[in-house]
């Protein structure tokens, strides 16, 4: 035969009693029914089981818990930069240090330069006329329970910025 399904039981209720299997790991709310994870970790990402027995009948609703680290340190690279018919062209790389599932949008908060500035992804390539020296393009990197913002400030055409 093939190995029994095991899974660990966090906590067992039955006649307005329970038993916390994880104390110290878990909190049972008996006012809702619910169950508070304490200092959740990535390792806490995975699938639960809630089941309710009543007779010979059992209810059973899973549950996939995510669990995101927030996005931080966000910045900007410049990747290349070219200066020619009187046009600037550079290349921005925008990346977050820390994060889980970040996604990364460029766009402007003035609204003349939104269309240069507006694209999806971590990469911008931003091309605008000499006379034009200040334009502000924002990176935002964002997951399910984080944002970040920081802004590119276009002063004048070179690595110096």
């Amino acid at each position: 035969t093939e190995d029994p399904l095991r899974k660990l039981v966090l906590l067992k209720y039955s006649d307005s009693n329970y038993t916390n299997y994880m104390e110290g790991r878990t909190r049972f709310h008996e006012s809702d029914f619910s169950l508070e994870i304490l200092n959740t970790s990535r390792q806490d990402r995975q699938l639960y089981e809630y089941i309710v027995s009543k007779g010979p009948e059992e209810k059973v609703w899973q549950i996939q818990l995510e669990v995101y680290e927030p996005v931080s340190d966000l910045s900007i690279r410049i990747l290349s930069w070219t200066q020619a018919n009187g046009s600037c062209t550079v290349t921005l790389n925008c990346t977050a240090e820390r994060g889980d599932n970040v996604s990364y949008s460029w766009g402007s908060r003035d609204a003349s330069t939104s269309g240069l500035c507006t694209r999806n992804g971590s990469l911008l390539h931003l091309s605008y006329p000499l006379q034009n020296a200040s334009i502000t393009c924002a990176c935002t990197a964002s997951n399910p329970i984080s944002s970040w913002v920081v802004d590119f400030n276009s002063s004048e055409c070179s690595y110096e910025q």
